[in-house]
């Protein structure tokens, strides 16, 4: 899936992105309250919740092509269970990182409209984001995530107020929602992305 604009191509993560994705997350930990995580997890740590995923559900990876010709990983996004009870299946929680000097670039939308086709390819309903928030915008945090997923059609669902402690401040958290198909009173149950692959390499071009 690509765009002439800024040439950014999604595909399916794998093991070898790792050390780049980890690169990208690090920073969103120690510098900012985007992740309610103190601290970045270990390389092998974060390899394995990518390896996990991937067993049930979409992990992809944007490139850009460079000037002297290699390719670069700008962003990464991925879907993870909504809640462990199986009525929950047809739900998942989507999380998105963009490579922080690659921010207001159109990355995001393009991994997100890939996750979104991804998904709906799965038989998966609903998208839902957890997103920090704050009532005073400051160094560590704004609310660009929130009318980022507004901007995909999200809907806000609930709020938590002062539910996160990072850097001395206490920070609010949303939930936001999209449904990507419609809920009929029977539906077959998502097909794990593993069985997906070939479809998406098919159909939109993600490999």
């Amino acid at each position: 899936m690509t765009t002439p604009k800024d040439r950014a191509v999604v595909r399916i993560a794998t093991v070898q992105d790792a050390p780049r994705l980890h690169e990208i997350y690090a920073p969103y930990v120690r510098d900012t309250a985007v992740t309610f995580e103190y601290e970045p997890p270990t390389l092998e740590a974060f390899t394995e919740r990518l390896e996990r995923t991937l067993e049930r559900y979409p992990y992809l990876v944007a490139e850009r092509s460079m000037p002297d010709g290699t390719t670069r990983i700008v962003g990464y996004v991925y879907a993870s269970p909504f809640k462990d009870r199986p009525a929950y299946d047809w739900a998942v929680e989507t999380s998105i990182y963009v490579d922080r000097d690659e921010r207001r670039s159109g990355v995001g939308r393009i991994l997100h409209d890939a996750l979104e086709c991804s998904l709906r390819e799965q038989g998966i309903l609903n998208m839902e984001a957890c997103i920090a928030t704050t009532r005073t915008p400051d160094e560590h945090l704004t609310n660009d995530s929130m009318y980022f997923h507004e901007h995909m059609g999200y809907r806000l669902v609930g709020e938590f107020r002062a539910c996160g402690y990072k850097y001395g401040r206490w920070y609010d958290m949303v939930w936001m929602e999209k449904h990507i198909a419609p809920h009929e009173a029977t539906h077959a149950h998502p097909t794990p992305f593993p069985q997906v692959r070939e479809l998406l390499a098919e159909r939109y071009g993600i490999a």
